[in-house]
């Protein structure tokens, strides 16, 4: 704890009404638990409270709630430099969350530290690698089944290194979160990119590759670069049709898919008070689609009801005492602001393709028509991590009612994902569930399912142009179905439901009526539903926790030799310092390049235990330039061409490093560290970009790749694929100076092009060890040797 001596105590004091961080008695006097699962960790507002004393008394200006809670989280308030969009703040997260697809490789990361049990409260979630087939219970029986290995080798990792662990059924990682572990003022890093989905309860939380959660995991601050931090002032109030998803799908068509890349997006303005927790929580969710760091809400008593419901009431009452540093202070600075209307906020969709083609529904049908997009909606699919809360069913569950009354049943095939176990359970109590099920929707497994690619579609064959529309938050190209014709439209549970009634994209059920079995025409009444359970609890359902033993020296964690799922993992080699030359251009990336183009989903979900199987799906769905096809390059010694990961694993046995040459905002989406680990596996040595999506860039660094961008981005186009370069300036490799990247042309011509990059001197030293898992392996056995 920091005790300020006089002088600074009464200078802080002497601020501004409104931005007083000394509280009597001290806030730290009362000790309230973090989660209900983990009495014995409680919640550590002193901290916040005793940082911010000395950040404020540092900064001498008023700070944004975002600025208060990571400001509060400082590892050395006294002497870290903070200056936004340009310091790498040191970072003392409350948490880390990993869902079962990435906690493998962030656990066998952990085993290869040698350490013997998490520094910090962490939870690992079966939600990843169930597929959605014919329902809930036969899916999750065939998942059971199929896993086994896997999650017996996570069921047993984690009670080994003292990991709570959610056992597959349980639900999304994010709702599990948003119900038993955020709390307001916390900060959160999780291996999935939508983790900001606890900014509904006021926390920080970000997405984070597997190094960076080992990183904290080991007791090692976590570093970020200090965001800039944009402000959304809502106003006015939700009514109608307008839900909060269209909150964020209105803001991603302004941001667009890069506009909060570097930021913390704050959600400020007396708007506010019409949205409940978890429809401020899916806003936060979906931020992660415009690159943003996370997305955040102050504490307000919408937040604390949820609290109450799900049995939290101490941390209720604890962030009421404490919401003085829950919320910006009067007049603090933001670097930019973008108003909000409520009460003229229409309903959106957006898409195809991409999530920030945002587009009101008045505007819609005709936009459908311009751009011949298939008009029938073969699909609709509520839930996911995005809209499957309580309210969510509720107001789908409402128009499904009205359109029985009707005696309509749904024209597309209509699915239903429960978030948690906790929300199926209770739907299935309260009606709502039985409800959507009457009129043909068909419940999936409580798990990602289709919003990650974990769908076997069978209703269209791959190639054929359709639509689906989709309550989820991401929907690049073959994101869901890996069918590349696939139209995948992002718009709130309640208009996908309304849609799924008409089968038409060109439907609005804002004016237009569908005809009832009666053969009369009806128009569908404003959705309605209750934000939480009328009877004022839910119905856990199944336990499905493992907390871990109190003995657990005895525990075993096997991985065998010869598993296609799971593989130990090796160092990778140090820098050699020498300058590379002659590196060929395995692959120019043309266009739009996600992390799912990098590392694909769907059914290569169960090699991300296995590094060297899952590699092979290296960069297989980038557009080459050379030729505009994917997976297939030019191997420029053999002049045979071949899939991106056989060429890359060519170089690599022949002791050839390679680079990547990419387009403007690589890496976009998922937080997945494969898309790093993979390249960095095959042998690749730069990554070099017009500009990179943040987690995916760290990730990089963190594997000891260099992330390099053009200082002219013009530049990406003087690049051929069939150029060599080498990379000088790296025997003086050094925070804000440049290197430079020297082209050799087929044709015999050179140039050379400034590259820029924003490594820090310990980003530097990850690169010169290999990755920053072998630093960090290098210092322990160094201190080991110093106590030996």
């Amino acid at each position: 704890m920091v005790t300020l001596a006089g002088p600074a105590r009464r200078s802080v004091q002497r601020m501004v009404a409104g931005m007083a961080t000394v509280a009597e008695p001290k806030i730290g006097a009362t000790k309230v638990p973090m989660s209900l699962l983990e009495p014995n960790t409680a919640i550590n507002y002193q901290r916040i409270e005793d940082n911010l004393v000395i950040v404020r008394d540092r900064l001498k200006r008023p700070l944004t709630l975002s600025e208060k809670i990571l400001y509060g989280h400082l590892d050395d308030p006294v002497n870290q430099d903070i200056t936004r969009g340009a310091s790498y703040l040191k970072l003392r997260p409350d948490r880390v969350a990993c869902q079962d697809a990435t906690a493998q490789m962030a656990i066998l990361q952990f085993m290869s530290a040698g350490m013997d049990t998490a520094a910090v409260p962490t939870t690992v979630h079966c939600d990843h690698l169930i597929e959605a087939q014919v329902g809930g219970v036969k899916d999750l029986a065939r998942a059971n089944r199929i896993n086994r290995e896997v999650y017996d080798f996570l069921a047993t990792a984690t009670a080994k290194y003292g990991l709570g662990f959610w056992k597959p059924g349980s639900g999304i990682i994010h709702q599990i979160i948003l119900e038993n572990y955020a709390f307001p003022g916390g900060l959160m890093i999780g291996t999935d990119s939508h983790t900001p989905n606890a900014g509904g309860l006021g926390m920080i939380a970000c997405g984070v590759g597997g190094a960076d959660a080992v990183d904290v995991m080991a007791g090692i601050p976590w570093e970020l670069k200090c965001p800039k931090v944009i402000g959304v002032n809502v106003t006015g109030k939700l009514s109608g049709w307008t839900s909060p998803k269209d909150i964020i799908l209105k803001v991603a068509g302004i941001l667009t898919v890069k506009g909060g890349t570097g930021a913390i997006v704050e959600y400020t303005g007396s708007g506010l008070e019409s949205l409940s927790c978890t429809g401020m929580a899916t806003i936060c969710n979906m931020g992660a689609e415009i690159g943003a760091t996370t997305s955040l809400f102050p504490y307000n008593e919408r937040m604390g009801d949820y609290l109450r419901t799900t049995k939290r009431p101490e941390i209720a009452a604890y962030a009421k005492q404490f919401s003085h540093n829950l919320r910006a202070d009067e007049g603090a600075e933001y670097d930019q602001v973008i108003e909000i209307n409520l009460s003229e906020l229409e309903p959106h969709i957006n898409g195809p393709f991409t999530p920030d083609l945002a587009t009101p529904i008045s505007k819609f049908a005709a936009e459908v028509e311009k751009n011949g997009w298939p008009t029938e909606m073969k699909v609709g699919l509520i839930g996911s991590c995005t809209n499957s809360s309580y309210e969510d069913m509720s107001r789908a569950a409402s128009i499904a009612q009205e359109a029985a009354a009707h005696g309509l049943k749904t024209k597309s095939k209509f699915t239903i994902t429960p978030g948690s176990e906790q929300v199926r359970a209770t739907i299935e109590r309260d009606g709502q569930m039985a409800t959507l099920e009457d009129v043909g929707g068909l419940v999936l497994a409580n798990a990602c399912g289709p919003c990650i690619g974990q769908w076997d579609r069978q209703d269209v064959k791959k190639g054929t142009p359709n639509s689906i529309v989709t309550s989820y938050n991401r929907n690049f190209t073959g994101r869901n179905d890996a069918n590349p014709a696939t139209h995948a439209f992002v718009a709130s549970p309640e208009l996908v439901t309304a849609l799924a009634f008409a089968g038409d994209l060109r439907f609005n059920p804002l004016t237009d009526t569908l005809t009832g079995s009666d053969g009369k025409p009806f128009k569908f009444s404003d959705p309605s539903g209750f934000e939480l359970p009328p009877s004022g609890s839910y119905d856990p359902g199944e336990n499905t926790f493992q907390a871990p033993p109190e003995d657990r020296a005895s525990v075993q964690v096997a991985v065998s030799p010869t598993s296609e799922r799971l593989q130990l993992l090796k160092p990778f080699t140090p820098w050699d310092g020498k300058t590379p030359t002659d590196l060929p251009v395995l692959i120019k990336v043309q266009g739009k390049c996600t992390t799912d183009h990098i590392s694909a989903g769907g059914p290569w979900l169960k090699y991300r235990g296995h590094l060297e199987n899952i590699s092979q799906n290296c960069l297989i769905g980038a557009i080459n330039s050379e030729n505009g096809e994917a997976n297939n390059v030019k191997n420029q010694f053999t002049g045979e061409y071949g899939g991106v990961p056989k060429v890359a694993a060519e170089y690599r046995d022949q002791g050839i490093k390679w680079v990547v040459v990419g387009d403007h905002n690589y890496g976009e989406g998922s937080s997945r560290e494969h898309a790093a680990l993979e390249p960095r596996f095959l042998g690749g040595l730069a990554i070099i970009t017009r500009s990179f999506a943040r987690i995916h860039e760290t990730n990089l660094k963190k594997q000891g790749m260099l992330a390099l961008t053009f200082v002219d981005p013009a530049d990406y186009d003087k690049i051929q694929p069939s150029d060599k370069v080498d990379i000088l300036g790296l025997e003086s490799f050094a925070p804000g100076k440049n290197l430079t990247l020297a082209v050799k042309h087929a044709d015999g011509s050179k140039e050379e092009i400034p590259l820029a990059h924003t490594f820090n001197e310990g980003q530097i030293e990850w690169f010169k060890a290999g990755s920053a898992l072998n630093l960090m392996a290098a210092k322990a056995k160094a201190r080991a040797a110093g106590q030996a």
